[in-house]
């Protein structure tokens, strides 16, 4: 087997024999894709494991996991931890009867630290112009466990009409909302749509369309809320929107 060190600094030490490769490991890139970091990743490691979690390189090694909620420990892959659901007990409880009476319910979860962009905050500049938000929910209840939540946090919520707007952007980098982060979208999406709400995707600079409320652009504009606004309008009619529309004179003052 050849010994290989990577560009992030994770892999076999240098020596002679050792293949220095530029790139990130693989564990690191997954890491990226999720907007996940190392140290949180060890932090749900089980403390015999975090030792081995903090230089493993592999998406495919699997470890013991500890439960946010207090439940049993579990085996699973690193691959799984970033990207599925939780315990299976989570899985069960998200799935019982009461559990789903709240299904769907938007409420405001304190604390709660997502990475909002200087676009995404423009956007919700440029929407509250047309339409009144709601500024104090930013959470929404799922009947689906999500990164180990039953909940998800869309960019903005509308929830007088069930409808989540979301910015997404490849990045810096270029691929941000993109592979693995796509599919992390799509499956919000798809919890999103189980509990009776819609999604309003802009998609800016070269993203393809996902789903079928997608704003293709180059940029966020006028344009491009103007058409989220459209959108709103087919997806619940005019009467429920006209409802919430900040009048002219409130926007001109």
């Amino acid at each position: 087997m050849t010994a290989v060190r990577f560009g992030c600094g994770h892999g076999s030490p240098r020596g002679d024999g050792v293949v220095s490769l530029s790139r990130q490991c693989p564990l690191c890139m997954l890491l990226d894709e999720t907007h996940r970091s190392r140290r949180e990743l060890i932090a749900k490691a089980a403390p015999p494991d975090r030792r081995a979690v903090a230089i493993e390189t592999r998406v495919g090694a699997e470890y013991e996991w500890r439960c946010a909620r207090g439940h049993d420990r579990y085996r699973a892959t690193v691959r799984a931890v970033l990207t599925g659901p939780s315990c299976a007990k989570c899985i069960r409880n998200a799935a019982s009867p009461g559990a789903g009476r709240e299904a769907g319910l938007a409420f405001m979860k304190p604390g709660l630290r997502t990475r909002t962009s200087a676009t995404e905050q423009r956007l919700r500049i440029m929407l509250a112009r047309r339409i009144r938000l709601h500024h104090k929910v930013n959470a929404v209840r799922t009947a689906r466990m999500f990164y180990g939540k039953q909940e998800v946090w869309p960019d903005i919520l509308v929830p007088q009409l069930r409808i989540a707007v979301e910015y997404d952007d490849p990045g810096r980098g270029g691929r941000a909302h993109r592979g693995l982060k796509e599919g992390s979208d799509q499956e919000k999406d798809e919890a999103l749509n189980e509990v009776g709400w819609e999604v309003i995707r802009i998609r800016a600079r070269g993203l393809e369309p996902l789903g079928p409320y997608s704003v293709v652009c180059a940029g966020l504009t006028e344009d491009a809320v103007d058409e989220v606004v459209r959108l709103m309008r087919e997806i619940r009619g005019d009467a429920a929107v006209d409802a919430l529309r900040v009048p002219e004179d409130a926007v001109s003052t």
